[in-house]
């Protein structure tokens, strides 16, 4: 059985009850036309918008003030309406279908362009997750919210329980899509942003959705036995959708083999290529296939774990496409899905996490994206401006710029980069100058890096008692790695990956014209095989002095911030970085230079040292470079031990370094977008993870 995805416009044929007027007989179950590719059913294409325009009150996307009340077991509404004159509401019933550009009986009518298939032995609208209630069967805004499951009291009959109440509330229906999401896949800060700001999100009130690849049989994602198929190449292909509920945040995961063969068994959790710098060759189908994909989740996914939204999220939606991975996303839903009136009131916000890494692909594989020809220009792009050229190209992230209708970056410093310049915009400064780019400081994770609740380290603190809890994490921890345990050697840590972009190269030039200073260094990463036999040599060289681990290990990320005392961050760019955020949670100043978010959030002489901004050419270590590294290293050292860096580790300690300010300031960015039905939030706290949250959904 198919998916039609959509409903046809309600009319005198189709069964329409007052609310004093409950239906007889409703069947539980609907039958649904088959639903296919327009790509390869080109005979199928909608009809024009307004041969089927439904009434002024099924369009709307909400009606405010509205309560509906559906008792469980029994035929019977009861209803208020504050704002609309509305007196009748469309039901289904068996053999029909409610809502507009759908299907009546077996005759297709319907502007989608997927094919949603079904699994099941039953006849459900949405297929895969659930069938739908009594009051999936009511024309209801898109986020309408069940607050509460009792009726007033004295007025609940206990064999009559209400299966819920449904107000209209404020907030907006939000899809985050990207290549990585924490704590399911991780490379670097793409990961923890859609990992924690959805959840900062949904706080505030909104409908919240994540799409991002299956790379894994992760533990907690249930088949939802919805697939659909999407054109990839020349290739018309399945794909699966997975789903779990945590944190207030619908989680979906795009399964299919492009993603599952590279498993992180197989590859050791290499997302994007076999070994760092190298990309898998199909990786421009895998996110081809990833953004069409997160267009038709919202749409027919029948979602049902959150107390206050079930059902599809609809079609007013607003997408927040993630780095380059998601480029032609938004060329997707004007070519396939906008131009056929579906989304039309959907946006798309296109977020910069790293401009490095733009999706540069020949020009002649275009064609493997499958969009028409209008779009080829805002791909076009000449590798090389300022070097010998190295000939036409795509670039994904060009057209992910162009395309979407706001574009964002994470930090208003990195924002001013990226436009100053081609060293630091990296051949895309005069797009970004053209349609212009906001920048929003990212949050942390708070629960997870927590000095207080920290299983793994000797001894929890807060600001009351750091200064007696960091020496004994100190000690602590130079004795498990094998340096002199001394609480009064100042202890200088980096977390990160070993290459270029993190200046880990200026610092292993730099330590050996610094470590006759009373000091320890500590390195923790991974990364460019040199670059960890250079820091290895160091060690070597200096055993009493360096210690350094070429294999990432999370507890011991958690006992350096512990019983380090400076945090160094040299590089020559950074986006945001979310070192220093930990770092500041636990008491640590950083030694940093002057570029993206550590401008923004590492204050000179109030919450660490400022190197200065570095040359970013990551082919050449300017030794002034290295100069400035070591006089700011030395400058620290000074200040360590004396009040004013006491004073340092409180100012660190104190800030509000949560998701919750970011997401208020992602909330006004999003609304300014003007998305149908957009509403500002409301202030809350994160919603707590839930006993039976990660169950599959009825």
């Amino acid at each position: 059985m198919m998916h039609s995805g959509c409903f046809p416009p309600p009319s005198r044929t189709h069964p329409v009850f007052h609310l004093s007027e409950p239906p007889q007989s409703w069947g539980p179950h609907l039958p649904v036309a088959p639903h296919f590719h327009p790509l390869t059913h080109p005979e199928l294409l909608p009809r024009p918008l307004g041969t089927n325009t439904p009434p002024a009150h099924a369009l709307s996307p909400r009606t405010p003030h509205c309560t509906l009340r559906v008792r469980k077991g029994e035929r019977e509404l009861s209803g208020q309406f504050s704002m609309a004159a509305v007196t009748e509401l469309q039901f289904i019933s068996k053999g029909s279908c409610t809502g507009y550009g759908g299907v009546v009986g077996s005759q297709p009518r319907t502007f989608l362009n997927r094919r949603v298939l079904h699994l099941r032995n039953q006849t459900t609208a949405y297929e895969g997750l659930r069938s739908r209630n009594v009051v999936d069967l009511i024309r209801m805004p898109p986020n309408a919210k069940v607050i509460s499951g009792k009726t007033g009291k004295g007025t609940q009959n206990p064999s009559r329980r209400p299966l819920g109440v449904v107000i209209c509330g404020k907030g907006m229906n939000i899809v985050f899509v990207g290549a990585e999401m924490a704590p399911w896949s991780k490379t670097g800060g793409l990961g923890d942003v859609l990992g924690g700001l959805p959840p900062a999100m949904a706080a505030n009130g909104h409908r919240v959705m994540t799409v991002a690849p299956r790379y894994d049989q992760y533990k907690d994602g249930w088949d939802t036995n919805v697939l659909a198929e999407l054109k990839v190449g020349n290739k018309i292909e399945k794909v699966r959708f997975f789903h779990c509920y945590k944190r207030g945040v619908d989680r979906v995961f795009i399964d299919h083999p492009l993603f599952l063969e590279k498993v992180w068994g197989k590859t050791g959790g290499m997302i994007y290529g076999p070994v760092t710098g190298t990309d898998y060759e199909d990786n421009q189908l895998r996110f081809s296939l990833l953004c069409q994909a997160a267009l038709e989740a919202p749409r027919i996914l029948d979602l049902n774990n959150s107390r206050y939204y079930s059902g599809p999220y609809g079609e007013d939606v607003m997408f927040v496409a993630n780095d380059w991975h998601t480029g032609p996303l938004p060329c997707y839903l004007k070519s396939m899905y906008q131009s056929h009136g579906i989304y039309k009131n959907a946006r798309v916000a296109f977020c910069i996490h790293n401009i490095s890494y733009q999706g540069r692909f020949g020009f002649s594989d275009f064609p493997l994206l499958n969009l028409p020809d209008k779009f080829k220009s805002s791909f076009d792009f000449t590798d090389g401006s300022n070097k010998p050229v190295k000939g036409r190209k795509i670039n994904w992230m060009k057209a992910g710029i162009i395309e979407s209708d706001r574009v964002v970056t994470v930090s208003p410093y990195y924002a001013q980069e990226l436009v100053s310049g081609m060293e630091r915009g990296v051949e895309l400064e005069n797009v970004l100058r053209m349609t212009g780019i906001t920048g929003i400081v990212n949050g942390m994770d708070i629960n997870e890096w927590n000095p207080l609740k920290d299983k793994y380290i000797s001894a929890n603190y807060d600001a009351t008692n750091v200064m007696d809890a960091k020496p004994l994490n100190k000690e602590a921890l130079q004795a498990e790695l094998g340096l002199p345990v001394d609480r009064n050697i100042p202890v200088i840590a980096f977390i990160g990956r070993l290459e270029e972009q993190k200046g880990s190269d200026i610092l292993a030039a730099a330590i050996p014209e610094f470590i006759d200073e009373n000091v320890q260094v500590i390195v923790l990463g991974t990364g460019k095989k040199k670059l960890e036999r250079q820091l290895a040599q160091l060690e070597d060289m200096f055993p009493n002095k360096v210690s350094a681990h070429m294999k990432f290990n999370a507890p011991l990320a958690h006992e350096i911030m512990a019983g380090a005392d400076l945090l160094a961050l040299t590089s020559r760019f950074e986006p945001c970085g979310l070192i220093q955020l930990q770092g500041m949670r636990y008491g640590i100043p950083s030694i940093c230079t002057t570029t993206g978010g550590l401008a923004d959030t590492v204050k000179e002489g109030i919450t660490g040292f400022h190197i200065g901004p570095i040359n970013p050419d990551c082919d050449v270590v300017d030794k002034d470079d290295v100069q400035k590294v070591i006089q700011t290293v030395k400058r620290a050292l000074q200040v360590y031990g004396t009040p004013a860096f006491a004073e340092m580790i409180q100012n660190c300690m104190t800030q509000d370094l949560s998701w919750k300010g970011p997401a208020k300031k992602w909330e006004q960015f999003l609304l300014s977008l003007g998305a149908a039905g957009g509403e500002a939030g409301i202030d809350a706290e994160e919603i707590a993870p839930l006993a039976k949250e990660n169950v599959a959904t009825p």
